[in-house]
């Protein structure tokens, strides 16, 4: 992992989108072989460059009393991390104190609700949230918004206007990108399946319907079958292994995280087939996978730039200036061929 000025000063290589995403809060282990064949020099397209990333000169400083509390979807996970820094880093430059925290894994939707309430309850001077479930914390907000305190939300939208913006990735564009290089690899033709991450939450519907939309759109000659959800590397391998056992002939998968792709990858080497698989996000597990040539590229996002961004906002909202409905925090497509490259690589977490 690049250090994190490092990571700021080439995040302009990403690209601009719309709203949200997530990995996996499940460990990865390494596949053993593969057969997947390298991916083409491509990289994404669409959009400008996002620029580097730097404090705001003209937005008020803190005095470093008031508190910036961040709720993600996990905590230990590598790209959370990832976050936390790029917001502990916005936080020095802005002059308040962030608190993050997130639940033990990405299904424990209750425990994350247990902790943006004692977020409010710590009346902090703005929160923001990444919802595990886009649904479930409606009435939390409302009383965080009976509070006076400015919610931004980040990573994942939430089925409320309580947030004054969404700081995140365009995962409907980026699984686009993802969709766009697997019809590239396969050459535009057999059939695909995919492995989504969940059902639940904004950023696993836009990372598999991006993919879907794309495909019903510019390959006619691709048959791609149904979505199956597995957000675990286990759950991942047996769902791809059912896939291809079911579809003989397949010539591509793809995973919608970290762990659905490492999972997809683990079930395609298990079951002794060449396909390609594509994927979302990084993790040391894909990266090695990218690297041998077992996987073919992968999608990632720019965490650091996220928690940058989320924080920025919440200085924003708290000295009541105005926020775009959307902050775009950046993807870009990496492969075998551009995977050392330092703008890519800087974005990219173990």
């Amino acid at each position: 992992m690049r250090t994190l000025r490092s990571a700021l000063a080439v995040s302009s290589v990403l690209l601009l989108g719309l709203t949200a995403c997530s990995t996996s809060g499940s460990g990865t282990t390494s596949p053993a072989t593969g057969t997947t064949p390298a991916a083409p020099a491509t990289t994404s397209t669409t959009a400008a460059p996002s620029g580097d990333l730097a404090a705001d000169p003209t937005l008020p400083k803190g005095d470093g009393t008031q508190t910036v509390y961040l709720v993600s979807k996990g905590f230990q996970h590598r790209f959370w991390q990832a976050v936390r820094e790029g917001a502990e880093q916005a936080g020095e430059d802005y002059g308040y104190r962030v608190e993050f925290v997130g639940p033990e894994n990405e299904q424990a939707i209750t425990q994350q609700l247990d902790q943006l309430r004692t977020a409010l309850q710590q009346q902090p001077a703005a929160i923001g949230f990444a919802a595990l479930d886009s649904g479930a914390a409606g009435p939390v907000l409302e009383e965080i918004q009976a509070a006076d305190i400015p919610v931004i939300a980040f990573d994942s939208g939430v089925e409320s206007d309580i947030p004054l913006t969404t700081v995140s990735t365009d995962n409907r564009a980026a699984a686009a990108a993802a969709a766009e290089h697997m019809v590239e690899l396969v050459g535009g033709t057999g059939t695909v399946g995919l492995v989504c991450h969940d059902q639940t939450s904004a950023t696993g519907q836009q990372r598999c319907e991006g993919f879907q939309e794309y495909m019903a759109e510019n390959a006619p000659e691709i048959t791609l079958l149904d979505p199956q959800y597995a957000g675990e590397v286990g759950l991942a391998a047996n769902t791809a292994r059912a896939l291809i056992q079911a579809n003989p002939g397949m010539v591509g998968i793809y995973g919608s995280n970290e762990a659905s792709a490492i999972g997809a990858l683990q079930g395609t080497v298990e079951s002794g087939q060449d396909l390609t698989v594509v994927g979302f996000d990084s993790g040391q597990a894909q990266l090695d996978a990218i690297r041998s040539g077992q996987e073919a590229g992968a999608v990632t996002q720019s965490p650091v730039r996220m928690g940058y961004l989320t924080v920025e906002a919440a200085v924003r909202a708290i000295n009541d200036l105005p926020l775009d409905e959307v902050i775009d925090s950046g993807y870009a497509w990496y492969d075998a061929t551009n995977i050392d490259d330092p703008q890519i690589a800087a974005n990219l977490y173990e």
